[in-house]
């Protein structure tokens, strides 16, 4: 009788011993690994996420933004682009680009993003081929509108999938690096426009036909390059490619979790998902980006017809003074993403942008030498760009959930394409050749951006304080069970 209670008593011990250990959280300091080995780790993360989908969104903005170089090349005479009609071609794009991106992070999060990204990215580089075949401006609108739906779901996807790799003052120099690589296909898109351009008259096929066909077969083939190289959610247990072990798997998803306690979406339901849309601030992030693409898309669209008719380049030229630009656009990315991730800073470092933006865009329109003007082309596409990873970052860092989280990258990449129809207006061809409403618009949306980053700032101070006193949970919607601590950014 005795030893039968002596054995009751031992294993309820050790049932409460393993109660407890289940009951505690687990810690990043838990798996013992050292300073080396997780600086190693984070490295093989750099190396396998942050380029491959860099070298993705690489294609991606050059596919969607090669239209003006093709423009230059001959296609504006081949299709007949006269009146609005080419910025009819550029507008219609944004349209099914931003209908189709908000289930985009959550079909993201279901099929996994090796699978969803790398087929999106096979099937919208067909779609460039076949844009190199088409006879009227009508078949090159259609094949537009399909490029928008299939591009809808690369950007809101990476930059959630990116989100969930790293701890808050992490993502900032990843997002400026993935969004630099971007820069460097913008940086050298004329140049290779215009190299492929040479190949007129081939199969007798126009210059600006080859342009689309050849960076068409280049997107298949980094797609096809993806689907092997492209990781899933660090809390994912689908199959990877040679990739990360279990063991440093769950490293990664404890420190995430103990940064912002939110590694593990809920799961999911349509009615919390759309919940996150009653948040002022996450509209605030929309907007701030709505502003900054404006701006960027319509120098995207726009600067090799700036370069030609405002400032009297002749067409090669025009193609590769895009690039210069460009270039110091990815330093400036990435030293504002340094000093914003090593300062916690967000909302300064989109303030210093904008500065550029301000002090360059008079620059291009009223300076009277076309060497000054070029000067303010620089300034405004470094301030410009930048803000791209700035307000990933800043909006990336001050929300807390993963489906508040793909609600907010959903919605913040619609106002991006909302702002590329914008951009796609701004510069009208009546307004040739110095193009001063279309400054005076990209002017307004950086000055908005201002005023809105300094309101959310002010927020973000009230509301730290009241955490700090003890009033409130920030970014807490009372069923998900966060770890409290957590603060804005500003």
């Amino acid at each position: 009788m005795s030893s039968s209670s002596e054995k009751v008593g031992v294993e309820n011990v050790e049932a409460a011993v393993a109660d407890q250990a289940k009951a505690a959280p687990v810690t990043a300091d838990d798996f013992g690994f050292t300073e080396k080995e997780q600086r190693s780790i984070i490295r093989r993360i750099d190396r396998r996420l942050v380029l491959t989908v860099g070298a993705l969104y690489c294609v991606s903005l050059m596919d969607r933004t090669n239209l003006g170089f093709a423009n230059i090349a001959g296609m504006s005479v081949d299709l007949e682009l006269t009146g609005n009609r080419y910025s009819i071609i550029t507008l219609v794009f944004f349209i099914t680009y931003v209908l189709f991106q908000p289930p985009s992070t959550v079909i993201c999060r279901k099929v996994g993003p090796r699978i969803h990204l790398a087929m999106i990215t096979i099937l919208w580089g067909g779609v460039m081929i076949g844009m190199g075949f088409v006879k009227t401006w009508e078949q090159m609108t259609a094949m537009r509108l399909l490029l928008g739906v299939l591009e809808a779901g690369f950007f809101p996807s990476s930059v959630y999938l990116l989100s969930t790799w790293y701890t808050r003052y992490e993502v900032g120099k990843r997002n400026s690096v993935f969004y630099l690589v971007g820069c460097v296909a913008s940086a050298f898109s004329g140049i290779l426009a215009y190299g492929i351009m040479q190949m007129k008259g081939l199969r007798g096929l126009n210059g600006w036909c080859w342009i689309f066909i050849i960076e068409g077969i280049i997107t298949i083939l980094l797609g096809i390059a993806g689907y092997w190289l492209l990781v899933d959610f660090p809390d994912s247990k689908r199959k990877e490619w040679s990739f990360l072990g279990s063991r440093e798997k769950e490293w990664i998803c404890a420190r995430v979790n103990a940064d912002r306690g939110d590694v593990t979406p809920q799961k999911f339901s349509l009615a919390s998902y759309l919940k996150a849309g009653a948040d002022l601030k996450v509209w605030g992030y929309a907007m701030i980006f709505f502003n900054t693409t404006t701006v960027t898309y319509a120098l995207a669209y726009f600067m090799p017809v700036i370069l030609m008719q405002n400032m009297g380049f002749s067409v090669g030229e025009s193609q590769c003074l895009v690039a210069p630009p460009y270039a110091f656009a990815g330093i400036v990315t990435y030293a504002t993403g340094w000093a914003g991730d090593k300062y916690k800073l967000r909302g300064p470092i989109i303030l210093f942008n904008c500065v550029l933006c301000m002090v360059g865009l008079p620059i291009i329109g009223w300076a009277s030498s076309p060497a000054v003007r070029y000067f303010g082309i620089f300034l405004t596409t470094a301030g410009a760009n930048s803000n791209i990873p700035a307000a990933m970052s800043y909006q990336a860092n001050n929300i807390r959930g993963q489906w508040k989280r793909a609600f907010c990258s959903a919605s913040f990449v619609s106002f991006g394409g909302i702002g590329g129809i914008a951009g796609s207006l701004v510069f009208r061809s009546q307004d040739a050749p110095n193009y001063r409403p279309g400054l005076y618009a990209c002017f307004a949306t950086t000055g908005l951006t201002m005023i809105i980053v300094c309101l959310l700032s002010l927020e973000f101070k009230r509301q730290n304080r009241k955490a700090d006193r003890g009033e409130k949970e920030l970014e807490a919607e009372g069923e998900e069970d966060y770890e409290p601590g957590f603060r804005y950014t500003y």
